[in-house]
């Protein structure tokens, strides 16, 4: 039994997905049983429901597995509180130790950016523990540029709220997902710290222009200023905390950009990562009905 933690999110989902495509059987933790359904129609074996800060909650979830993927959710301040229950309960567990494998994130050292200096804490957490664990560094999702699709689409612009020369590293979360389930459910991983890059580091004008060739029309990077992001943000309900970090990450971005290298995912997955122009096409494809425009 493998367990996943923050299942109802996409990366849980996706995780979820392609273990039991490999025969695993999946156990979901979510705050709430609002997701079971959903959960069960991808094949989750079981779902356990509780907050990632209830020691009771956790220690039940945990018993009887083999391994964990510890997913905290995206932009938490909670993140070393909740992978400090976690460790504790994975740790005094009566059924054996299981495995944890963390999703941290590409360059956690880098302190400007909280939540990504709050994973670090928690890498140390785990090398201090005595738990067998592998440490998962995923970059930004190219999914992530989906946001703009539909703008891209309609006006031909791709919006950041950073310099259009900003150089990110990017990868296809599908590609996350077979990483995390590979190193789930096979041995030789104990101890390693992965980084999962699909692509070299491109600039927002680059970005634009993979999508640009599935839409056939021109699409321009175009940026706005930080307060324009941070006020659209805060009109849909973002918390103050959130906004703050997700302020200091885009000025990090436009500072030094986010640049990794696509050897380690390589290797992972025995094939070249997915490149950004086949994750736009194939997400072109998903929107036609498999025809690309």
């Amino acid at each position: 039994m493998i367990l996943v933690t923050g299942a109802g999110g996409k990366t849980g989902k996706a995780v979820i997905k392609v273990l039991v495509a490999r025969g695993a059987a999946v156990r979901a933790f979510v705050r709430g049983a609002a997701h079971e359904a959903v959960l069960r129609t991808i094949g989750v074996r079981e779902v356990a429901a509780g907050a990632m800060d209830d020691a009771a909650a956790l220690s039940r979830a945990v018993q009887g597995t083999e391994a964990i993927y510890h997913i905290c959710p995206n932009v938490s301040p909670h993140e070393i509180a909740f992978a400090t229950v976690l460790v504790a309960a994975a740790t005094a567990t009566a059924s054996g130790r299981p495995r944890l494998v963390y999703h941290s994130v590409l360059h956690p050292q880098i302190e400007a950016m909280p939540h990504h200096w709050n994973k670090l804490r928690v890498e140390e957490m785990l090398l201090a523990s005595a738990l067998d664990f592998t440490i998962l560094q995923p970059t930004a999702y190219m999914q992530n540029s989906l946001a703009e699709w539909d703008r891209m689409a309609r006006d031909g612009i791709y919006r950041v709220p950073y310099p259009v020369a900003t150089r990110l590293s990017l990868v296809d979360l599908e590609d996350v997902a077979e990483a995390a389930a590979l190193v789930l459910t096979s041995a030789g991983h104990s101890g390693a710290t992965y980084e999962l890059v699909g692509t070299p580091p491109l600039s927002q004008v680059e970005i634009a222009e993979n999508f640009g060739r599935v839409l056939k029309k021109e699409v321009r990077a175009v940026a706005e200023s930080v307060e324009a992001w941070d006020h659209r943000a805060h009109a849909t309900g973002l918390d103050d905390f959130a906004r703050e970090t997700l302020t200091k990450m885009f000025l990090s971005y436009a500072r030094d950009g986010l640049k990794g290298n696509a050897n380690v995912l390589t290797w992972l997955l025995g094939r070249a990562p997915t490149s950004l122009a086949a994750f736009a096409a194939r997400h072109a494809a998903a929107q036609t009905g498999g025809v690309i425009p």
